[in-house]
């Protein structure tokens, strides 16, 4: 009955608090980031992986800006609302830095995708279900980076969190559809592939710069 009692105010907390409902998943988040700059980076030294090498830079910095920002809102409890505020400031411009950082490593994994270069080793069924995950993963960072605005009590980190997690459903994106065109692409059509995969990957990376770009202007004019 006690095991039963903690869940259900565990799922209370999760449905009325909106900032705790984001830390959360957040630390989940944070966890699979690991796993994968992990995953990542050795298959890039190992192999000599040229597109693991830099994407798995891309997670470690992903990694890094929600562990800074976890690791701030965890420390926060017990700081008075002064320090908070002043504590959040401080990690949201280094975090921003980073991110700007993170922007530039995008460019060389995108631009081996652009040119279908990027080592797929998967069938039909796993781009299908990969395919479903990230539709998923894209419709609720969407809808959760409109609601922060209003439900975010004006905590830099906890938008901030948001805008990152929409930033990897789009990088998440040009992955999927990376993937589907080399599981499906035959000699004879994949030139016909180039300019879509150019065009659709320097517009979802043009959009991902223009969020971060926004954000930063949000976040000094709250600074």
């Amino acid at each position: 009955m006690r095991h039963n009692g903690r869940i259900a105010r565990f799922l209370r907390t999760w449905r009325e608090d909106y900032i705790y409902q984001t830390l959360m998943s957040s630390a989940v988040s944070f966890v699979c980031t690991a796993l994968f700059a992990v995953y990542n980076g050795f298959l890039g030294l190992c192999y000599g992986s040229v597109w693991h090498g830099s994407i798995g830079i891309f997670y470690l910095l992903l990694m890094v800006i929600r562990g800074m920002v976890l690791l701030t809102e965890h420390r926060n409890r017990t700081r008075g609302q002064a320090e908070q505020d002043r504590c959040r400031r401080r990690t949201f411009l280094i975090s921003v830095v980073l991110l700007l950082m993170l922007n530039l490593a995008l460019i060389l994994p995108i631009s081996m995708m652009v040119v279908l270069d990027k080592p797929v080793s998967m069938g039909l069924i796993p781009a299908i279900s990969m395919a479903v995950y990230t539709t998923w993963k894209i419709t609720m960072s969407s809808i959760h980076i409109r609601r922060q605005r209003r439900r975010s009590g004006g905590n830099l980190l906890v938008a901030e969190l948001r805008t990152v997690n929409f930033i990897d459903a789009l990088v998440a994106i040009l992955t999927l559809q990376n993937t589907l065109i080399m599981v499906k692409r035959t000699t004879a059509d994949e030139n016909a592939m180039l300019p879509l995969s150019a065009v659709s990957s320097g517009l979802i990376y043009a959009v991902i710069v223009a969020i971060t770009v926004q954000m930063l202007r949000k976040g000094t004019r709250q600074t």
